[in-house]
């Protein structure tokens, strides 16, 4: 698949400070990117320089084939085929959200801007609000409305800051789900920047992991998540025990069980799901029991390490207790 939007080794400093460090990246059609990393990981520098709104220090982006940013060349963002979704929405405060909406549409005849724009606010199920002011609006109405506005331009490229970071519990499922439909339907190559792991692995086509201004790891989400590349990746997406191993033939012991390999190692990474009880398995000791709603997280001791495993959260082994536990090969990975 040619790629619709492309970075090729960019970088950005500001001053002594290297945000962006030769970073390379490419967004297909039709495809969601999630490109997952802490605060100040230069995250959202990266989607104001896909943008238009900063200059690259060096480094490419193309779109199409098209050089947008280059040594010699800068297409301002508002030349771009790209359409931004900020974190605060931006939406006019004055105007309706149908006009909102319809403000993006300067250049279509006036009769039929405001079927558009309403038909925008219908793909993110928004059109019962569309005589609405930005003020009546929840968080979560007003990010749909900001993504129809995007949207009702038909751009090739959507770029997203953190969407869903104003928004909690069953309120961001829904957000997340309406604006992923809304995004695959729209057929435009689609870059979502987030913190969040949840939203990162349920929204993403391909997961890219950043950190200090470097992508760490680009993949599936599911392969991302059980074969991390390294301690750190792995952490970007939540809890992983590290398993300090030995090679015994084909075999990498730790103190929680065996798995075969095909490589020497040094450790196993394992999410907690890989440490399944098992009355055959090594046994262990369990430290400290917590309730965690549909999971209890048992915290356990064996050979002088400490790992995190999970239970059914009804019944269960409890502290000071011993259970028997071995790995579950499809939820670890070996770092050498």
């Amino acid at each position: 698949m040619t790629p619709r939007l492309e970075a090729r080794r960019l970088v950005r400093r500001y001053g002594n400070i290297t945000a962006v460090k030769d970073l390379s990246l490419s967004l297909g059609a039709g495809q969601v990117t999630c490109l997952l990393g802490p605060s100040g990981c230069g995250k959202s520098t990266l989607l104001r320089l896909l943008a238009g709104l900063e200059r690259p220090d060096a480094g490419l982006i193309v779109a199409d084939g098209v050089t947008l940013s280059g040594q010699e060349v800068h297409s301002p963002a508002e030349s771009r085929d790209i359409g931004l979704v900020f974190q605060d929405h931006a939406l006019f405060p004055h105007l309706s959200a149908l006009d909102n909406v319809a403000f993006g549409l300067a250049d279509v005849p006036k009769p039929h801007r405001r079927p558009r724009a309403l038909a925008a606010l219908e793909q993110v199920q928004m059109s019962h609000r569309a005589h609405a002011s930005p003020g009546s609006l929840s968080g979560g109405e007003r990010q749909r409305v900001a993504l129809a506005r995007t949207l009702v331009r038909g751009p090739a490229v959507v770029l997203m800051d953190e969407p869903f970071s104003g928004l909690d519990g069953a309120l961001r499922t829904e957000v997340r789900a309406v604006t992923l439909e809304a995004l695959k339907r729209s057929g435009a190559a689609v870059l979502i920047v987030t913190h969040d792991p949840q939203d990162a692995l349920m929204t993403a086509d391909t997961l890219i992991l950043m950190r200090e201004g470097e992508i760490l790891q680009t993949g599936a989400p599911q392969d991302c998540y059980f074969r991390p590349r390294s301690v750190v990746a792995a952490r970007l997406l939540g809890d992983v025990n590290v398993l300090t191993a030995r090679m015994a033939g084909s075999s990498a012991v730790t103190a929680f069980g065996s798995l075969a390999v095909d490589r020497p190692v040094s450790q196993i990474l394992a999410r907690p799901e890989a440490l399944v009880l098992s009355g055959d398995g090594v046994q262990a000791l369990v430290v400290e029991r917590r309730f965690a709603g549909s999971r209890t997280q048992l915290v356990l001791t064996s050979g002088g390490e400490i790992a995190t495993g999970y239970a059914p959260p009804v019944g269960g082994p409890s502290p000071g207790d011993r259970v028997g536990v071995v790995l579950d090969p499809a939820a670890c990975t070996g770092l050498d």
